[in-house]
């Protein structure tokens, strides 16, 4: 009788053993587990690292760029705005005769000046005129066409009078120069 109970106590030692590796195993696999899912949680957070840095250096170049727009285009309403003014001294300094030129020699240069300073800050801001002469080609990027006339010895399409300076900003156009341009030659 007391083999068996050698063989109970080999089986309880062999039962234990095996629960102890069971243990054993059921922990290898929650820490398997475990690792599976700090690995799948530090992938999502990796990848929402580098959709965030995308959105940063997005954010970056979009501000760089409205910058540089604001820069080159933020004075476009303010140039449209004073067009009219140059139109305007441009227009009273054509009609002043020589008699009026004698007359009013310091106001008249006054009046240069002021316009020749327009154009320097128009300058300085990137605001260009377009200034096409009698018998360029009509550029429709350029210039707009208020009439058009027969007119001999002049091809189809170039210009034959020049009615009002356009303006471009920063190569844009704010203003197209104003013109009358040939249908062709005169029957």
């Amino acid at each position: 009788m007391a083999e068996p109970k050698n063989d109970e106590f080999l089986d309880d030692i062999e039962q234990a053993e095996a629960e102890a590796y069971a243990d054993e195993i059921e922990e290898i696999d929650d820490e398997a587990l475990e690792i599976e899912q700090l690995r799948a949680e530090r992938d999502e957070f990796k990848d929402r690292f580098m959709r965030a840095l995308a959105d940063a250096e997005n954010a970056r170049k979009r501000s760089e760029r409205d910058r540089r727009e604001a820069e080159n285009y933020g004075g476009s309403k303010l140039s449209r705005d004073m067009l009219p003014v140059y139109d305007n001294m441009k227009r009273a300094l054509s009609s002043i005769d020589d008699t009026q030129r004698q007359q009013s020699k310091a106001l008249i240069e006054g009046i240069e000046l002021t316009q020749r300073e327009l154009l320097s800050v128009f300058k300085k801001n990137n605001i260009l005129p377009i200034d096409p002469q009698v018998g360029d080609k009509f550029d429709p990027q350029l210039h707009e066409a208020l009439f058009e006339a027969p007119v001999a010895n002049v091809k189809k399409g170039h210009i034959i009078q020049v009615l009002g300076e356009g303006f471009t900003i920063a190569g844009s156009l704010v203003r197209p120069a104003q013109v009358g341009v040939s249908s062709g030659g005169g029957d």
